[in-house]
């Protein structure tokens, strides 16, 4: 399932997730589908899932990796769920409430973990870029490590769009490296600069990766795309997000029967849909119980590129069921409405409050717009609906906005 429901967890389940597992074969081989799967060690459940290599940093990562955005009440037995299903490659932040603690739990329980796992975390610089540095020893402090494989910096704004050219971001990534502590350093970004902040990474050549909003349905003649072009040439490892919420759940099987004809739900689809494109190395999917856990990773397991007709059967799928994010905004919804409000951010803390079930993280994300971001009143809702990708019924979503965050 997608990333935004909650279905009953299996107790018998967890126990066997939070049992020891051993460590599976690595390898760097891809295929030519730019994935691989890894053979599993005698005694392992599941074999490792396909893996691809995350760009410059040369480190083989599975093409589904474990986010944990949310409440954290029963995160420790997912991850150790999701380890188990084979992914290798997780994801947290700062500011996931205390998701951080919940690895350091997990490694003090089972040390080879740490060894066997790619583990990214994200912390948010507002001023400074040198201010990451002092952040470190605080992040390795509380998941319970001695280094990190990738710190980001997350969630880039429209005032930081020159950041990943500019010698102060340069020298503070560089600074962060030095330390030994942090193996490689990226940023993330949901802001509608994203193609100009993904174009300056390219020109600036000192980010290791990035992790951005994306779903496959954008022209070639795009910025975005030819950002994602520069980015790849550049070898700039590639991570999407935000990929399944507010679409999958709102497909029926029926509309694409190409993916019921190859046993796929529609978020598998999805899922496929972003790996096709291998400038992708990974997808960062909140997998909030088993149910999401056993589809994402047979969708992994399963993948095969999709062909053109699929992809487009697919796009035509969700425009018809009405997704309520849009994982390519880039601001131009906001502009042909002219209105400041950010309404592409507003479709997305919506759809987290809805869709992923994440209902007090959506109101804090909610509360730190400013009143200008928030206000849409005299916004062409319409005209937004016009030229947003996927079509959101803006005002559908952002009456709901106003009831249930305003």
């Amino acid at each position: 399932m997608s990333e935004s429901h909650s279905n009953p967890m299996d107790r018998r389940e967890f126990i066997q997730a939070g049992m020891a597992v051993t460590a599976a074969a690595t390898t760097t081989s891809l295929v030519s589908s730019g994935a691989t799967a890894q053979e599993a060690k005698p005694g392992q459940n599941k074999p490792v899932l396909p893996t691809r290599v995350l760009g410059k940093t040369g480190v083989p990562v599975t093409i589904l990796n474990q986010g944990t955005v949310g409440e954290p009440a029963s995160l420790q037995r997912l991850l150790r769920y999701a380890y188990r299903e084979g992914v290798r490659y997780f994801d947290t932040a700062e500011g996931y409430k205390n998701a951080e603690v919940v690895f350091k739990e997990w490694f003090e329980a089972e040390p080879q973990v740490r060894k066997e796992i790619f583990l990214a975390t994200k912390s948010g610089v507002h001023r400074d870029p040198a201010e990451m540095l002092k952040k470190v020893d605080a992040r390795l402090k509380r998941i319970g490590t001695d280094y990190l494989d990738l710190l980001f910096f997350h969630g880039l704004s429209t005032a930081q769009t020159d950041w990943p050219k500019s010698k102060e971001m340069k020298e503070a990534v560089e600074a962060i490296k030095k330390t030994g502590k942090v193996k490689f350093v990226g940023f993330s970004t949901h802001d509608p600069m994203i193609a100009e902040q993904l174009q300056n990474a390219a020109k600036g050549g000192f980010i290791d990766v990035i992790m951005l909003k994306f779903s496959p349905w954008i022209g070639k003649d795009e910025p975005l795309y030819k950002a994602l072009d520069a980015c790849h040439k550049a070898n700039i490892g590639l991570v999407s997000m935000k990929q399944i919420g507010g679409q999958a759940l709102k497909i029926t099987e029926e509309r694409v029967p190409s993916l019921k004809a190859r046993k796929l739900t529609p978020a598998q689809g999805l899922l496929h849909a972003i790996w096709t494109d291998e400038r992708f190395s990974s997808s960062c999917v909140t997998m909030r119980n088993l149910d999401q856990t056993n589809e994402n990773s047979d969708a992994a397991r399963r993948f095969e590129p999709l062909k053109q007709a699929e992809l487009d059967e697919l796009r035509d799928a969700l425009l018809a069921a009405g997704p309520t994010m849009c994982p390519n905004c880039d601001g131009r919804c906001s502009l042909a409405g002219g209105t400041k409000a950010r309404l592409g951010d507003l479709a997305r803390i919506y759809t987290y409050h809805e869709d992923h079930g994440i209902r007090g993280w959506a109101r804090e994300r909610y509360a730190e717009l400013a009143e200008a971001d928030r206000n849409w009143s005299g916004a062409d809702l319409e005209a937004a609906r016009a030229a947003c990708h996927n079509k959101l019924d803006f005002a559908g979503i952002l009456s709901e906005v106003d009831r249930l965050l305003g």
